[in-house]
């Protein structure tokens, strides 16, 4: 397929991975690469690129998944807005089986809650033109990524004057996600491969702190195969060559000033929350975006009472320490056995981009999950 077999060229990952390599022998010692999109994450498991690194490089898998971070709370206070006699509830279909402290949206749609799902917010609005006599809420969820088309969908329905639609903002910003990581002192990264579809729309400006206040190089990447071995590549000349910069693989459709049209309409309808909660990471300041007070006729949490209340993980589930790069998804005691992707305890292992939905998918029988499920094995005789 044209434009997309050339990013598999297995020749051309020959030679990438002899040149990466060559740099691991001029490390000082190993390094731990994050990848922070969750979309990364699947191409690296599903094509097998942890396996063909030298053992001197270690990828950390990030918390760039917009399911898997959605903490418990949130969810039940979603399903509780679905369960009101007069709602229609609109969700992207990957958000219907992530478990909330005692049921998912689509057990709720089971028990008779009107949930449909849906591929994008203008497909709320069509339902809600065609449902004047009922309150359609969308379930607006994702980065920077997704927020653009949720914000150009309020605006439309403000000027079509369509006043039985809102949305339950739930909408994050990677750049404090990223502050946290590198606050987080049980996270000791040296280099991060930036995510892609995030930086189509904000560019590659915001992401300077990373290289300069914490010196650490960051390169922008593409999704396919060869765009994240040339990433990891560049990643390491910076370490070797002792530079620290924001540099661009992803430069067939990533911009330097992002996508000016997106980011004003994202400034025009959101603004950020003082805190928004975090699987995993917990509170972190202005990690997320509300409706603004003049788009307040279509913010679901002030149409609806919601229960408002943060609620803890399941005990069992270590998806907060996997989202953190802290923990391997083989790691987790329950993967694999009490949570698999037919029965997930957490959300990780719900979303496609979720590390452990990816890993039980394309890496369980990695040589690299053998090795540490034997190294458990060995500690616990």
């Amino acid at each position: 397929m044209k434009y997309v077999d050339e990013f598999r060229e297995p020749r051309k990952a020959d030679t990438l991975l002899r040149a990466i390599d060559k740099l691991s022998r001029q490390l000082k010692k190993p390094v731990k690469i994050m990848e922070v999109c969750g979309g990364h994450t699947h191409s690296i498991f599903k094509y097998g690129i942890e396996e063909v690194l030298p053992e001197a490089i270690e990828l950390i898998h990030g918390p760039g998944c917009p399911v898997c971070v959605m903490p418990r709370g949130r969810l039940d206070d979603a399903i509780s807005i679905s369960q009101n006699p007069n709602v229609i509830f609109t969700t992207f279909g990957d958000a219907m089986r992530v478990p909330g402290s005692k049921t998912s949206l689509l057990q709720a749609k089971a028990q008779g809650a009107d949930i449909r799902m849906v591929y994008s917010p203008l497909d709320s609005l069509q339902i809600a033109k065609e449902n004047p006599d009922k309150e359609v809420v969308f379930f607006a969820i994702g980065f920077e990524t997704t927020a653009p088309s949720t914000a150009l969908t309020i605006l439309q329905a403000a000027s079509e004057k369509i006043h039985n639609f809102s949305m339950f903002c739930n909408h994050v910003l990677v750049i404090p996600a990223l502050q946290a990581l590198l606050e987080n002192p049980d996270l000791q990264l040296d280099g991060f491969v930036g995510p892609g579809h995030v930086s189509i729309v904000i560019g590659t400006e915001p992401y300077n702190f990373i290289a300069q206040e914490y010196r650490k190089p960051i390169v922008i990447s593409g999704f396919e195969p060869l765009d994240i071995i040339q990433s990891i590549w560049m990643v390491l000349q910076q370490i070797v060559e002792n530079r620290c910069e924001v540099e661009n693989q992803y430069n067939r459709l990533v911009e330097k000033p992002g996508n000016q049209v997106a980011i004003a309409a994202m400034n025009e309808v959101f603004e950020q929350r003082e805190s928004f909660e975090w699987r995993g990471l917990g509170e972190i300041p202005y990690s997320g975006f509300k409706m603004r007070a003049e788009y307040a006729q279509f913010d679901a949490e002030l149409k609806f009472t919601i229960p408002n209340q943060k609620v803890a993980d399941h005990k069992a589930c270590q998806c907060g320490e996997i989202l953190k790069g802290v923990l391997k998804p083989w790691q987790c005691k329950v993967f694999g056995t009490a949570c698999t992707p037919e029965t997930p305890i957490g959300t990780c292992m719900v979303s496609s981009e979720g590390a452990c939905a990816a890993y039980y998918k394309y890496g369980r029988y990695s040589h690299i999950a053998k090795n540490m499920i034997h190294e458990k094995e060995k500690v616990r005789v």
